[in-house]
């Protein structure tokens, strides 16, 4: 039946991946009804229901089939008995019927790729991408084991294609340090993907060789069709279980099984719609079932709709051979209520998210955050400093309170470099939570990761989307998460950071948080010299649509707990906090006539304003430790009155400012402002998309890339120098600038197109 549904919804969208989805269609039926994953079709919000990761999000045909399939069984038992055990709570909205399968890859219909939304919220990830489910699948494992569930499994399905991927490997280097028992990789391993080639040429070796040297335990079949050997390769993968070690179990398939297109032929293309094999392949079924498909060897019609009633009405077909043999619709139906009851309910867990965090404004409440959480003026710290401070704060304060910690963290190798080792220290003599290992130190907030960027990406983002509240629809109680590496290196941290804010859009079950730390960035990094600036790669943290990531660039110590404050009480799902390496001086805002440090909050706010009795000369925004500590070496010498007249702004935040009301927003830059307005920064003046409002800003602006090139590296006021954002640098531009004025306006004005009047009526 999941054979027939897979061939008829791709013969009705004509796109799709057959070759994939037909030879996991005996794993995955063994996995789900044999009772070796733990889950309950009517509702996959359950906490400690088994999750489901595809990895290989591209066969998603398998898994809606089967679903489709399942839920009929459901859905026949309901009519006999107005039973509602029998259906989803959720409602029709969140169940997949077969008639969903004819609008597979249509738009609001099934995904071309597996995503975490309303009827196909079985997946616990959006998935498709090569590899980028692998890692977090480990992570979402790891939330279970570390909260106490560690009865609760991940299934993670992939391919062998998909495990040529570099993540996959970092992905299983990370299970095993983690000691993921309870995270099982399930193999479909059929030698091809889209090019005309095994992958038995290129990647030696068998899945055992794959996942055995890596410290994970593996067990599998040659017979991937043939469920007994399906079974007993299980039964041996659970037999003498560790809870520490990860499981892999891998059957051997032929790609495009019993389709009569087979290997790479079958990857991404079904038959032609109404073809001589789609036909030929429904014949095979009715014979052997005794049933009659009305449409059969009819050629398509021209009609979209026409088509689509053809297809449902063999689906009904299929659909039938449930109420045509006796006992079968009772046994499926059944089995799947017996399995439901099978989830452990981890009663000691579920005592430990009676109550939540989240819900603690204290927790955002910057002003009344402890006095030692902030630095005094004359005071030298790096910004990167307080975030490790605001970290130990946070989950001594949690654990003290809800007695957990609220955030689980790791680095690439980096944690005491940049400083979110401090989410594992306690705060004022209290106890640390220390480094995690899952025997040593199983409470520990700091994962122990090694240089493995991409994974990192994926276990946090994993592990803020299990969610852990009675009410998974409307709230999320579970961990935020942190992950950090340079700022140059963020580009490594994407993939995983772009499928879970779309999940965060869409997905009906709540998820959390996480801090993405560009840590080390700009050219501050100096030493290190340009391998390491990161000047441009920090950019890729702002494709997202606006609004679904908050970027912090907070200048000094200070802000760094306000500003993180008051993103994570906002509901932005990703908080991309750069920070720079070097120490510098707190300044005395007092003294300077600049505003508190609780500004930032607000994303940006003016440093000096304008003197109100003379002409405005421009505005200088601003951006970056460097910069604006530099600037504070001239401010005094800004502040007089022979000085040409400007307003300094610091442009902190795009997303904090933009959420502002528009009496404050203009207070800080009005509409006149914007056009009189320069940058200076420490990134590339293109990551000032969002504070340059027109292309004469780039001319008069100060930027690392001033000539469009790299720079070197050296010792930090070599650098600094050399980027043209030392204060004698910035003096001479501010002063270009202003001296500038009537050759900027007129060159605005000349980019104004003429208004002829008469060609304006209607």
């Amino acid at each position: 039946m999941v054979d027939q549904c897979i061939d008829i919804s791709l013969n009705h969208s004509q796109s799709g991946h057959p070759g994939g989805s037909r030879s996991k269609v005996p794993i995955l039926l063994s996995t789900l009804l044999s009772g070796v994953m733990k889950w309950d079709i009517r509702n996959p919000g359950l906490t400690f229901g088994d999750r489901f990761v595809l990895i290989a999000g591209h066969t998603n045909p398998v898994v809606y089939s089967t679903l489709a399939v399942l839920n009929e069984a459901l859905r026949i038992k309901y009519d006999q008995t107005k039973n509602n055990i029998y259906l989803n709570p959720m409602g029709s909205d969140f169940t997949l019927n077969y008639k969903d399968l004819l609008n597979l890859r249509r738009r609001d219909g099934l995904p071309g790729h597996a995503e975490m939304e309303g009827k196909t919220l079985f997946f616990k990830f959006n998935t498709g991408p090569s590899g980028h489910g692998a890692a977090p699948a480990a992570g979402q494992a790891f939330a279970l084991k570390y909260s106490g569930a560690e009865n609760t499994r991940v299934f993670a399905f992939e391919g062998e294609g998909g495990l040529t991927t570099g993540v996959t490997h970092e992905a299983r280097i990370s299970s095993y340090g983690l000691g993921l028992g309870n995270l099982v990789y399930v193999i479909d391993w059929n030698d091809y993907g889209i090019d005309n080639r095994p992958f038995s040429n290129i990647k030696a070796g068998t899945p055992k060789d794959w996942f055995k040297p890596y410290g994970w335990k593996v067990e599998g079949t040659e017979n991937g069709d043939d469920w007994k050997s399906i079974l007993n390769a299980y039964t041996n993968l659970f037999n003498r279980e560790n809870l520490n070690e990860p499981k892999a179990i891998w059957v051997k398939t032929r790609k495009g099984r019993g389709y009569l297109k087979y290997d790479s032929a079958s990857h991404g293309s079904p038959h032609k719609r109404n073809s001589e094999e789609f036909w030929s392949l429904r014949k095979e079924f009715s014979k052997k079932y005794n049933l009659t498909f009305k449409y059969l060897d009819e050629p398509a019609f021209k009609d979209s709709q026409q088509n689509k009633k053809q297809m449902q009405d063999c689906l009904e077909t299929v659909m039938s051979l449930y109420e045509k043999t006796p006992g079968f619709v009772d046994y499926v139906a059944n089995r799947l209520l017996e399995i439901a009851e099978s989830i452990n309910d981890n009663v000691n867990t579920r005592q430990n998210f009676t109550k939540n965090p989240l819900s603690d404004s204290s927790i955002f409440d910057f002003h009344k955050y402890p006095k030692n959480l902030f630095k005094k003026p004359g005071e030298s710290a790096p910004n990167r400093q307080a975030f490790g401070d605001f970290g130990s704060w946070l989950n001594t304060y949690s654990k003290n309170n809800y007695g957990r910690p609220l955030a689980l963290v790791c680095s690439a190798d980096l944690a005491g470099s940049t400083n979110i080792a401090g989410f594992s220290k306690g705060w004022e003599n209290e106890d640390d939570f220390g480094m995690y290992h899952h025997t040593k130190k199983p409470k520990g907030t700091l994962l122990p990761q090694g240089i493995t960027e991409f994974a990192n990406a994926g276990l946090m983002t994993g592990i803020s989307t299990v969610n852990f509240s009675d009410n998974p629809y409307s709230e999320f109680n579970g961990y935020i998460t942190a992950c950090s590496t340079y700022g140059s290196f963020s580009y490594l941290k994407y993939g995983a950071y772009r499928l879970f804010s779309q999940i965060a859009q869409d997905s009906q079950l709540k998820v959390g948080k996480t801090i993405w730390v560009a840590g080390h960035s700009g050219p501050e990094t100096a030493e290190d010299s340009r391998t390491h600036f990161g000047i441009f790669a920090p950019g890729v943290t702002q494709l997202f649509p606006e609004g679904k990531v908050v970027n912090l660039h907070p200048w000094e110590y200070n802000e760094v707990p306000v500003m993180l404050a008051e993103s994570l009480r906002q509901d932005i799902p990703i908080v991309v906090l750069h920070l720079t390496r070097p120490p510098i001086n707190i300044p005395d805002r007092e003294l300077l006539g600049m505003p508190s440090h609780f500004e930032s909050a607000k994303g940006a706010y003016v440093i000096k304003e304008y003197d109100s009795n003379r002409p405005k000369d421009g505005v200088i925004i601003v951006r970056g430790t460097s910069v604006i500590n530099e600037l504070t070496k001239i401010l005094p010498e800004i502040n007089k009155s022979n000085f040409p007249n400007i307003k300094i702004v610091a442009a902190l935040s795009w997303t904090l400012y933009n959420i502002q009301n528009e009496t404050y927003k203009k207070s800080v830059l009005s509409d006149d402002d914007w056009f009189n307005s320069m940058i200076i920064t420490n990134t590339s003046i293109n990551n000032m998309v969002h504070w340059i409002k027109h292309p004469l800003m780039k001319e008069f602006s100060l930027s690392p890339d001033w000539d469009n090139n790299w720079r070197f590296g050296g010792n930090l006021i070599e650098v600094i120098d050399e980027s043209h954002l030392s204060s004698k640098w910035q003096m001479k531009a501010i002063l270009h600038f202003c001296k500038s004025k009537k050759y900027r306006f007129e060159k605005l004005e000349n980019m104004l197109p003429s208004f002829d009047e008469k060609s304006a009526e209607v």
